[in-house]
């Protein structure tokens, strides 16, 4: 609260103290050129919104609930749960109401906000993501000092760095961007407030963003992904040298549903902050961005119910209690 609170009286003091044609309101021309297909996006992006929350809801639910589901993975995957739902959140239900009204705008503090939300969320997944990757190395490649290792007041320590270092560094990599002068043109080329349409707009050098931009990208999804990549290297070559087939079986249903979210998650995001500024179409931006803020978290979900043998029997399990109540 105390964070948010100087976030709103560093932006309010910016839209006050700037000169009279500072821009307050920001127009997204994200879907401008589909205004035929409007209704359409706005019925599937809520039903795919809804199968985040309903799915991520569920998972929280029962790792929280099962006591099989009580180990550092599950513990984890509840975190990234909440992260989906609090990710989505600080994008969709905007996009929603603007694919409903003629002038799809959002305010100076309310750009600035949902960046800082976006970053705050996305960054603490990509920790996250590499963390679990950890967790995986551990269990697999050293599974007789497991509990040892990653013990819960551990795991407790882990996801508390997770989301402290998202949170500073979206603080202040908003701060950063919404300093600089915006006197042209209000128009994003974008469905939200994200990094790089906002920069453009910006009527004053942005060669310092520019850098902090390239280091956090290098440092929150080249080097975790690295990392997690490493990780799987190892676990690969553990895997291979069991002797048991099922083991074996075991061991890649476990690691294949995380592995498929860290390529969907940190590809997409590779492909959108490592490009040139002026690089890639509209349409080809929108694509990229429609992947890592709305499919990725659909689908997460879905993966790891599909793939995990535990966390499918749970949910049989919880929905099946809530029928027979």
């Amino acid at each position: 609260k105390i964070t948010i609170s100087i976030f709103n009286k560093h932006c309010n003091y910016r839209v006050r103290s700037s000169a009279g044609n500072q821009t307050n309101v920001f127009i997204f021309l994200g879907f401008s050129d589909l205004q035929h297909l409007q209704l359409f996006l706005f019925i599937l992006v809520l039903l795919i919104y809804l199968i985040i929350l309903i799915g991520n809801s569920l998972i929280v639910a029962v790792t929280v609930t099962d006591l099989k589901l009580q180990s550092p993975m599950y513990f984890f995957l509840r975190n990234l749960s909440v992260l989906e739902i609090c990710y989505t959140s600080a994008i969709i239900p905007k996009t929603l109401s603007n694919l409903l009204s003629e002038r799809q705008t959002i305010s100076f503090l309310g750009c600035a906000t949902q960046m800082y939300f976006f970053l705050l969320f996305g960054n603490s997944e990509c920790c996250l993501l590499t963390v679990m990757s950890y967790d995986r190395y551990i269990a697999i490649c050293n599974p007789m000092r497991y509990s040892f290792i990653l013990s819960r007041k551990v795991a407790i320590r882990l996801a508390s760095v997770v989301w402290i270092a998202g949170n500073v560094v979206a603080f202040e990599q908003t701060v950063t961007i919404f300093m600089l002068s915006f006197h042209g043109s209000n128009k994003i080329e974008h469905f939200f407030c994200d990094v790089i349409p906002v920069l453009k707009l910006a009527s004053t050098d942005t060669s310092l963003n520019d850098v902090i931009n390239t280091v956090l990208t290098v440092v929150f999804i080249i080097f975790p992904f690295t990392l997690t990549i490493t990780s799987y290297i190892c676990i690969l070559s553990t895997i291979l040298k069991m002797r048991s087939a099922e083991g074996r079986h075991k061991a890649f249903s476990t690691c294949s549903s995380h592995l498929i979210t860290v390529t969907l998650f940190f590809g997409s995001g590779f492909i959108t902050y490592m490009r040139p500024g002026s690089s890639g179409s509209v349409d080809t931006n929108r694509a990229i961005s429609l992947l890592y803020t709305v499919i990725t978290p659909m689908f997460n979900p879905i993966i790891y119910s599909l793939r995990n043998k535990e966390v499918k029997e749970a949910l049989r399990k919880l929905l099946g209690s809530s029928r027979t109540s």
